[in-house]
Formats: C-alpha cells, structure tokens, sequence
C-alpha cells in the first residue's frame, strides 16, 4: 500500500523542514535583522528544500501505489526504486518536481508566517528576546532589593 516508504518520505521531510527553517530563519535574522522578509524567506527556501530532499521517496511511494491491480505481480518499493532506476536514470527519481517544489515555496512561506505571526500575537505583541530580556530584569530586580 506504500505506507512504509510513505512514512520513510514523511519522517525525512519533517526533520528537513524544521531543521532547514530554523537554520535559514536564523541566518536571515543576522543578516537583515527583523526584515518582513526574513521568515517567508526561511520557510520557502526550507519547504522547497525539503520536497527537492524526500521528493526521490515521493515517486516510489507513488509506484507503489499506483500499481495495476490486476498485475499479479509485486511492487514494492524496493521493485519500484529499481525499476524506476533501470527505465528513467536518476531524473526518474526527480519527474514533475518543479510544481511542487514552487508549490512548496509559496506554501511554506506563508505557513510559516502565520506560524511566527500568531507566536507574536501569543507573546503578548513581544518578540523572544524582549520577553527573555524583560524576565532577566525582574530576576536581577528581585536579587537587589533582598
């Protein structure tokens, strides 16, 4: 049914994207500084990213769910990978990945913006660092009037 190689496709995609978000958001902040930019930016480049990486077990996962049925036959993933291999090359492994890593982009870009957007909102209209540096002084207040 291709559940196994889906999972592999999803396990890989999600650590990709985090990762890969959190690295280009946190270059982009030192670069630009609180630029608009900087965090659509980071989750663009990390969903592309991410789908470019897991996109090779996309296609199997594919192969081995869109088998004819009535093809007695078995094909899993590892039949699919070769098969895959031996007909298309590598590319095979890569077919139709512009939409979607173009999709992704757009996607991720926005996701994470709503994601920062409503962590924003949550904070109380406060970015980590104010909040970080508003309970350093409350500590150090506290510690000077005993």
């Amino acid at each position: 049914t291709g559940h196994v190689v889906n999972t592999f496709r999803e396990g890989a995609f999600v650590g990709c994207y985090f990762y890969i978000y959190e690295g280009y958001r946190e270059a982009f902040s030192n670069i630009f500084g609180n630029a608009p930019l900087a965090v659509p930016m980071a989750g663009g480049l990390a969903g592309a990213s991410s789908w470019f990486f897991s996109f090779p077990l996309d296609c199997i996962r594919a192969g081995v769910q869109g088998r004819d049925l009535t093809d007695t036959a078995k094909r899993g993933a590892i039949r699919v990978f070769k098969d895959l291999l031996r007909t298309r090359g590598v590319l095979g492994f890569y077919a139709g990945v512009a939409p979607s890593i173009a999709r992704a982009f757009l996607v991720s870009g926005s996701r994470f913006s709503a994601y920062e957007g409503a962590l924003y909102l949550a904070r109380g209209g406060r970015d980590v660092d104010s909040i970080a540096e508003s309970f350093e002084m409350d500590r150090l207040s506290r510690r000077s009037t005993h």
